[in-house]
């Protein structure tokens, strides 16, 4: 990885956290310590170009297949998808308004997203059905999916683990956003998923871990995740911090579900700093 390359995933991943906070901001409703936690992992998948895509034809064949199975989480995809030219950037100012076409949950109609993935639990399992189709298309293209660590409380989640292995979906990839709050508590209150690593191992995955907000090491991961041959799916388990980027959010047990006032998003872009 390249030190210019380096840079401009620095650079990019400051300016969608900085962006994020405008776009809460701007609609309150949006959940924004779940999409400040990400923010590291689609600056690599999209300025880092592990993912394959096309602004112009979002449904273009040969696409990598992305799958957001954490919504709530995915209004720092916005900056992104608005920057790269799968939408307008005036639409960034909209965010939540009558006929706006984007909302504090992604669906279809905006281009770059595949699913609606309102209620969790169903990302990977979709993932897996586009895996298969794809293998027996004999097509090139991986799949990627983004989850939530509380999201793997939910059964469905290991029943799609479970299909990857036994039909050897090498062509899976699964991030999972390791930030280790749900909605209203820790995860290891709630249900203790440590150590994560040896359960996905268990079921024959190809695990790797990172730092999920060392840009490096994400796209590095990534980078070797998709470029690994192997047999079996692939996960990535990317350590991260709920609401990293705004003090008053990161590491509290109930940030899911906290939003900023007016005069706390102004502190909080002002207290980004610089590069």
């Amino acid at each position: 990885m390249s030190n210019k390359l380096i840079k401009l995933l620095k650079e990019r991943a400051w300016w969608v956290r900085k962006e994020t906070i405008k776009i809460h901001g701007i609609s309150p409703d949006t959940r924004l310590a779940s999409s400040l936690s990400d923010v590291e992992i689609f600056t690599a998948l999209y300025y880092g170009k592990i993912l394959k895509y096309s602004p112009k034809d979002s449904q273009w064949e040969k696409r990598d297949r992305f799958i957001i199975s954490k919504p709530h989480g995915a209004i720092s995809l916005y900056p992104i998808l608005a920057d790269l030219g799968f939408l307008n950037k005036r639409e960034l100012k909209r965010v939540g308004e009558n006929g706006s076409l984007l909302g504090g949950i992604p669906d279809t109609t905006i281009p770059g997203f595949e699913t609606i993935n309102g209620a969790l639990g169903h990302g990977l399992g979709v993932a897996c059905g586009m895996a298969l189709a794809l293998k027996k298309k004999k097509s090139k293209s991986k799949v990627f999916v983004l989850s939530g660590d509380g999201e793997l409380f939910e059964g469905a989640v290991w029943e799609a683990i479970m299909f990857a292995s036994h039909h050897k979906l090498n062509n899976l990839i699964l991030i999972v956003d390791n930030n280790k709050i749900s909605m209203l508590d820790y995860c290891k209150n709630t249900i203790d998923l440590i150590p994560l690593e040896k359960k996905f191992q268990t079921f024959k995955w190809q695990v790797r871990t990172a730092d999920g907000h060392n840009i490096q090491e994400v796209y590095d991961s990534l980078r070797e995740l998709k470029e690994e041959g192997g047999d079996y799916p692939k996960v990535l388990i990317a350590n991260t911090v709920k609401g990293k980027g705004v003090p008053q959010l990161e590491n509290d047990a109930l940030c899911h579900i906290r939003s900023l006032k007016q005069g706390e998003v102004i502190n909080a872009i002002k207290n980004l700093g610089k590069v």
